[in-house]
């Protein structure tokens, strides 16, 4: 029972963690990462997709990105999907293919991109410690159906505690490590 409570929490708070790493993979930093186009979402086929279902994505160099379109009929349709994104960038359409220039962050900017991370960031943690509300909650109804011990709901609760305490740690870790890489010139 109280093992359920905590596999249930661990595979929550997992879920808010890889969700921050997924943020923090399509936001921009000096370099060119096929990631930052992830979330962009295309109008084809009278339908709005993800970028990936009509495009290949890869990075030549540090500095740019190559999109290449699987039909030509989207290229105007992927073009206006990047220069409506919150992205700043300039698509370069040659034939099937759309090329991406990735520019230096400006030192303004590569502030404000930090304030962003730490915003997501603590987004996430709140959702972490919303598990453990939720987690901590089980562990009392298990107590009030009388099906464990006040021992058990002591160790239940630290346990639960110890699971957040892990998670908010490795999210830390991960908005230390992106802003190292976004303030990095």
């Amino acid at each position: 029972m109280l093992d359920d409570v905590y596999r249930d929490a661990e595979s929550k708070m997992n879920k808010a963690l890889e969700a921050t790493r997924s943020d923090f993979a399509s936001i921009r930093t000096g370099r060119a990462s096929p990631q930052l186009l992830d979330r962009l979402q295309v109008e084809a086929y009278g339908a709005t997709v993800p970028l990936k279902q009509v495009a290949s994505v890869n990075s030549p160099d540090g500095r740019s990105l190559l999109v290449t379109a699987f039909d030509k009929s989207v290229v105007g349709a992927i073009r206006k999907a990047i220069e409506t994104s919150d992205l700043g960038l300039n698509p370069n359409v040659d034939g099937s293919t759309i090329r991406l220039s990735i520019p230096a962050l400006t030192e303004e900017r590569r502030k404000d991109l930090v304030k962003l991370i730490k915003k997501k960031s603590e987004e996430h943690k709140v959702a972490v410690r919303n598990v453990r509300h939720k987690a901590n909650d089980d562990v009392k109804a298990l107590a009030k159906n009388g099906t464990i011990t006040d021992d058990q709901i002591k160790r239940g609760t630290d346990h639960v505690q110890k699971l957040t305490d892990k998670f908010i740690k490795q999210i830390d870790d991960l908005v230390h490590g992106k802003e190292k890489e976004i303030m990095e010139v």
